[in-house]
């Protein structure tokens, strides 16, 4: 299916040119029909000889109705440009023409109708002359009459080699349906129409309304009057939804696959067709069939910053425009740039951002979103349009910019070095403090800092960072050494803890000197020198097979507090074992 939009001035004989072609009635209301004029977005469709669909969306040209023609427009990717050849150019042709080109729709077919009333030629000129410095500048030329049927067979003709033209959409895109109609049908409850510009919908589909937030089931699908169980874009497609009420939907909302669309109330744009500094602050910005108000804050000359009264969800690319109603005109086109940018609070903030954003190509390009943020969430960057670079470096769901990685690890080294010269008796610096001072969203990023390291023996344990083994203080040294004194001649006799106390060996110098190989802990406040587990066996060996615990405290000359848990150390570390009785033996 290909969608065709009509433009141009009121009672210019669009609708009458869409009957010539499709034999149907896109004026939908009886006051349409009775006032000769569209007043709503109509619908008509045809097929081709080669059996190819088109489906036209009939758009009101009466200045009074421009919102409801934009919502028409918003998600077509081609036009039929009426102009009738008695009147020629009008207002409204105008601001058509200017919604037209602050969208960037290239593609489409000048009409010039009503070609039996005048002479064709001096308003086709006419309309060229106003085309030219657009994106339809390059538009065929056809003449007919709806009256007679002149040319509408050319007009056919044209329109086939319009549509095959056309990019091809993706069906595999995220589904974005903007709502141009909604309204109830009797036994089967609340049914919406738009026109599917990517992606693919389908029967028994969860789908999220926008900006209500509820997820809704597609129960049925029509398109163009036919029964559907699925539907490719570019399609019309009407969708009868299980979930909602008719007074929950109306034009401008939207439905998307859930957890794929970022809502954005800020964005930062591109402007086509006039300077930031000309805008009025305050304008609507249309984008599909909504119209929200926005606040203007230019940045460069021709980039700003849109602040929307309502959430949208937006992705970097999409096309817009902005209109000002009092002026009934439509001062510029917009792409987006930036669907989550940054908050302008420092003084030059604003002429920075605009130095970035000229950088910035209107297409998504992950691997420079990646750069730019440093930091991302992978089903962000997914959600605002951008493909994830390949090799980039992730963790918990996160995506880390690889030089940002690199800054990272050097920022670590000194990190490290700063908390060992504070702390000096730590065994590195906890994970969740690391993590914090490098401003990471997630520890689960940590590994790949690590491994950017090839300097120094940065490690993780027991959730802590630590660099290499850490020189004990002086104080502490001085006291190893009486201790070593100590248990060098009583080598199984554990000082007590006030004796440890006196010396200056709290926990933490016990545990920095454990760590440094300098003490053996066997249980809370018990230690003994580094050898001791040899020294025990040895004297352990000189006893008969099996041995009792009050055997081994002889043996050793030491004191029950010291005696089990030494015991308990040795079958641990696989030097004895526990017999069922209770007695020892050595392996």
């Amino acid at each position: 299916m290909h969608v065709i939009a009509t433009a141009g001035h009121v009672d210019h004989g669009k609708s009458t040119l869409i009957r010539s072609l499709t034999g149907m009635e896109p004026d939908r209301w009886s006051e349409e029909r009775r006032r000769g004029m569209t007043i709503d977005l109509g619908f008509a469709w045809t097929t081709t000889a080669d059996g190819t669909t088109l489906a036209f969306v009939d758009v009101p040209g009466h200045e009074r109705f421009v919102p409801n023609m934009l919502a028409g427009i918003g998600s077509v990717p081609a036009v039929m440009f009426v102009v009738a050849a008695d009147e020629g150019w009008m207002p409204q042709s105008s601001e058509h023409l200017q919604a037209l080109h602050a969208l960037g729709v290239r593609h489409g077919i000048l009409v010039v109708t009503r070609s039996d009333l005048a002479d064709p030629e001096p308003a086709a000129e006419q309309a060229r002359h106003h085309l030219r410095d657009t994106s339809l500048a390059q538009l065929p030329v056809i003449r007919v009459s709806g009256a007679t049927g002149d040319g509408v067979a050319e007009l056919r003709s044209a329109l086939h080699t319009l549509v095959d033209g056309l990019a091809r959409p993706d069906h595999h895109a995220d589904p974005r349906l903007w709502v141009d109609r909604a309204f109830t049908v009797h036994g089967a409850g609340t049914v919406v129409t738009g026109t599917l510009a990517a992606g693919t919908l389908r029967t028994g589909q969860q789908l999220l309304l926008h900006p209500h937030g509820h997820e809704v089931t597609v129960r049925g699908m029509q398109c163009l009057g036919t029964e559907a169980s699925s539907a490719g874009a570019v399609a019309r497609v009407a969708l009868n939804l299980r979930g909602t009420r008719l007074e929950n939907v109306r034009r401008g909302d939207v439905l998307l696959a859930p957890g794929r669309w970022l809502s954005t109330d800020v964005v930062d744009v591109r402007l086509r067709g006039t300077e930031s500094r000309e805008l009025p602050r305050q304008l609507m910005l249309h984008m599909g069939s909504a119209a929200v108000s926005a606040r203007v804050r230019p940045l460069g000359p021709d980039t700003a910053r849109l602040s929307l009264r309502t959430p949208l969800p937006l992705r970097i690319g999409d096309r817009a425009l902005l209109r000002d109603p009092g002026s009934h005109r439509v001062p510029a086109g917009v792409t987006m740039l930036d669907v989550q940018p940054p908050p302008l609070q420092r003084r030059g903030a604003a002429g920075h951002r605009a130095r970035e954003l000229e950088e910035i190509g209107d297409r998504a390009d992950g691997a420079a979103e990646l750069r730019r943020r440093r930091v991302v969430r992978t089903d962000d960057l997914i959600a605002m349009g951008a493909t994830p670079p390949s090799g980039a470096p992730q963790g918990g769901g996160w995506l880390l910019d690889p030089a940002h990685r690199d800054t990272l690890a050097a920022r670590l080294i000194d990190l490290l070095s700063e908390y060992r010269r504070k702390y000096p008796l730590e065994d590195g610096m906890p994970v969740e403090a690391v993590r914090r001072a490098l401003e990471l969203p997630d520890s689960a990023l940590l590994p790949s800092v690590l491994r950017a390291i090839t300097s120094a023996d940065v490690t993780t344990r027991d959730g802590r960072v630590c660099r290499g083994p850490a020189p004990l203080p002086e104080a502490v040294r001085n006291a190893l050494s009486t201790l070593h004194s100590t248990l060098t001649d009583k080598p199984f006799v554990a000082p007590t803890a006030e004796e440890l106390d006196e010396l200056g060996l709290g926990s933490k110098e016990i545990a920095a000197a454990v760590r440094a190989g300098e003490l053996l802990k066997l249980d809370q406040g018990i230690v003994l020198l580094p050898d001791a587990l040899e020294q025990a066996v040895q004297r352990l060996s000189q006893l008969p097979a099996p041995f009792t615990a009050s055997q081994a405290k002889k043996a050793l000359a030491t004191t029950r507090r010291v005696a089990i848990p030494l015991l308990e150390t040795l079958a641990h570390r696989r030097y004895t074992e526990r017999l069922a009785d209770g007695s020892h033996r050595l392996r």
